[in-house]
């Protein structure tokens, strides 16, 4: 812990002063100089500080900028996706939510019903499982494998007798999911609900969302969710423009 917060503290000193050097920030830690070194190497080595030519000072890297773009990213995330979800839930009259990834859990950060929902429920903050919805699936399928062979290392829920808990059934899911670019959960969180699901992406090429829309099953069946993927294509292929991705 000691080390991350000096780690900060360098980082911030960085921020406030545009520059220093080792002596500069050694002080700063209150330790030695040959430790700030140490500690300068590694935050160089991440990109988060660089160099300044010879004169052996350092200043904040682009590795923050990146950082700090993702962040932003993900804040700007429910105020761009709003009206995609308001006009996609007019036009299917479902309930439409934006969820990202939280490690092992989806996290619905936007959401608009539309004029045949049956429930008022508000799913915005809601943790959802990542094996047992649509959003979380897409989030799923496209997570780093180390986080994938993980997750599906550990015991799965099962929340009806739908839910997938099997890994391997899960990993043959995903395939088919990055090639078809969606993914349904019928009746896999909660019996009566079926959901569909697309992708999101980034300027960098990266899925950081899910773009769902549920609705009872009776109404919102396997026929109805194939026809309405390609609504909730074009929605979130806008959406993905708006944050930068090019086709």
């Amino acid at each position: 812990m000691q080390s991350v917060d000096r780690a900060v503290t360098v980082l911030e000193l960085l921020a406030r002063n545009g520059e220093a050097g080792i002596t500069e920030i050694a002080g700063e830690l209150g330790v030695h100089k040959s430790t700030a070194s140490r500690l300068v190497s590694v935050l160089e080595a991440r990109g988060l500080v660089e160099q300044l030519g010879e004169r052996g000072k350092y200043a904040i890297g682009f590795g923050i900028v990146r950082l700090a773009g993702a962040a932003t990213e993900r804040m700007d995330l429910p105020r761009l996706g709003r009206p995609f979800c308001e006009s996609l839930a007019a036009d299917l009259g479902e309930t439409v939510n934006i969820a990202i990834r939280d490690y092992d859990v989806a996290i619905n950060i936007s959401q608009a019903r539309g004029t045949a929902a049956v429930t008022a429920h508000n799913w915005v903050g809601q943790r959802t499982p990542l094996h047992a919805t649509s959003s979380g699936k897409v989030l799923f399928a496209h997570a780093p494998h180390e986080d994938q062979d993980e997750l599906l290392a550990r015991p799965l829920e099962r929340y009806t007798t739908r839910t997938v808990t099997s890994a391997g059934q899960l990993r043959k899911d995903f395939e088919l999911i990055v090639r078809d670019g969606y993914a349904t959960s019928y009746e896999e969180l909660e019996l009566g609900l079926n959901a569909a699901a697309v992708a999101v992406y980034n300027q960098e090429g990266e899925v950081i969302a899910a773009l769902s829309a549920s609705g009872p099953s009776y109404r919102f069946s396997r026929k109805r969710m194939r026809e309405v993927v390609g609504a909730m294509r074009i929605a979130a292929k806008e959406l993905s423009s708006q944050l930068g991705f090019l086709v």
